[in-house]
């Protein structure tokens, strides 16, 4: 393909360029171009990018798909400044990544790409990112703004809730937990937030019927920038009682944000709320260490099944290897037996044994109810109040806020 838009015929204007080092280095993404656009994208080089965006013919683009590896790190200065010239001409960019470090992903993502795509391309992916890009982001309404007012003389209770399986209700218990809590005392609740930090497959915003926008990425992309003010503003309010701050629109790599960046979201967030609920991605990641250090109650969510008992030791065993608070630690068993079930009850007690756990927190089985609440974005004490998970929930809300009230008070 020519590297120069001047040389499409005039029956097809050019919507869209891809703008590599080599593009032959990329052959998923020039199938997939072909397939969206026929001949209405052309190709260049950063270099010729470069003069091609300063001239008039550039206006016409919609996007342009820059393409990078790790070979490229070297011209981040130049791969940054077009993509700062793209934007400010009004033209959107996907960023397209293959074997790139965390540290050069971060500074081309924190300079405004509209989506990011890794590289292999996923089937469909980059139809979903045009289309993604061709409408108005959406708007936050106004029944979800918060208008919460910064107050920095809280010392919040940090709860994060961690799945060791998928499937085990981690979320449904971070989401129901931090409403529970939020409506606790009547008119003097505490303040709670929920975080949603699993990146890349969290669904706290489809658990409250939350929309995603880009503030939280632009938020997560610069923390250094980040104030209570801009944090709260980022976040989104569920019946004015629950603050949420959601994932992010766009699957992002989970060591997008690091360390720093989790500890001074939690920092805002402990002296602005009461209680921080975080439902954290099952992946342990670089800056899980910093949540287990603030953590006052580390909820790890699992199921009377092999993969969660094996998960169970190998979590345990990493953070004993590192020398880290693995007593925080409390195991929340989901679809817990009845207390009729004598037989379940004898295999609750003898996975403990075998584990070398206690098993604290029993969650009973919600059935459909639960799955219908999460479908239909509302948590169980709106939807299914009298469901006995929601009850168990309730007790250990309570529980929390009481033990919380006690310590404050030094009784």
């Amino acid at each position: 393909m020519e590297n120069s838009a001047t040389l499409q015929p005039e029956s097809a204007p050019m919507v869209a360029c891809t703008v590599s080092r080599d593009v032959s280095n990329f052959d998923l993404l020039i199938e997939d171009m072909e397939a969206e656009l026929g001949e209405s994208w052309g190709d260049l080089t950063f270099e010729d990018a470069e003069a091609f965006l300063s001239q008039p013919d550039a206006n016409t683009l919609e996007f342009i798909a820059v393409a990078v590896d790790d070979q490229d790190e070297e011209a981040l200065v130049l791969i940054g400044n077009l993509i700062t010239t793209a934007i400010d001409k009004g033209i959107k960019v996907i960023l397209i990544a293959n074997e790139v470090s965390p540290a050069a992903l971060h500074q081309l993502l924190r300079l405004g790409a509209s989506e990011f795509i890794p590289y292999p391309l996923p089937d469909g992916e980059l139809h979903s990112a045009i289309e993604r890009i061709r409408i108005p982001e959406a708007v936050v309404p106004e029944v979800a703004k918060t208008t919460l007012k910064t107050m920095g003389d809280r010392n919040g209770v940090v709860l994060p809730v961690h799945g060791l399986a998928g499937g085990t209700g981690a979320s449904t218990f971070a989401v129901n937990l931090a409403w529970e809590l939020a409506n606790i005392d009547g008119e003097n609740s505490p303040r709670v937030c929920l975080l949603d930090f699993d990146l890349q497959f969290g669904s706290i915003s489809t658990y409250l019927d939350l929309p995603r926008h880009e503030m939280v990425y632009e938020l997560l992309s610069d923390t250094e920038s980040m104030d209570s003010e801009s944090f709260i503003q980022s976040m989104q309010t569920y019946d004015d009682k629950l603050y949420v701050f959601t994932a992010p629109p766009d699957m992002l790599p989970l060591d997008l944000i690091g360390p720093e960046d989790v500890q001074r979201i939690m920092d805002i967030a402990r002296s602005n709320f009461d209680y921080v609920i975080i439902d954290m991605p099952s992946t342990l990641v670089s800056w899980t260490e910093a949540v287990l250090a603030q953590a006052q109650v580390y909820f790890t969510t699992l199921e009377m099944d092999m993969r969660s008992a094996q998960n169970a030791l190998r979590l345990i065993r990493a953070l004993k290897a590192e020398d880290l608070p693995y007593t925080k630690l409390r195991f929340v068993l989901n679809r817990a037996p009845k207390f009729t079930d004598l037989n379940g009850k004898s295999r609750v007690k003898r996975l403990a044994e075998s584990l070398d756990i206690n098993i604290e927190v029993q969650m009973p089985n919600g059935g459909k109810q639960v799955a219908e609440a999460g479908d239909h974005g509302l948590p169980l004490a709106e939807n299914a109040a009298k469901n006995p998970l929601r009850k168990e929930l309730v007790k250990l809300a309570a529980s929390i806020y009481e033990l919380n009230q006690s310590a404050q008070t030094g009784q």
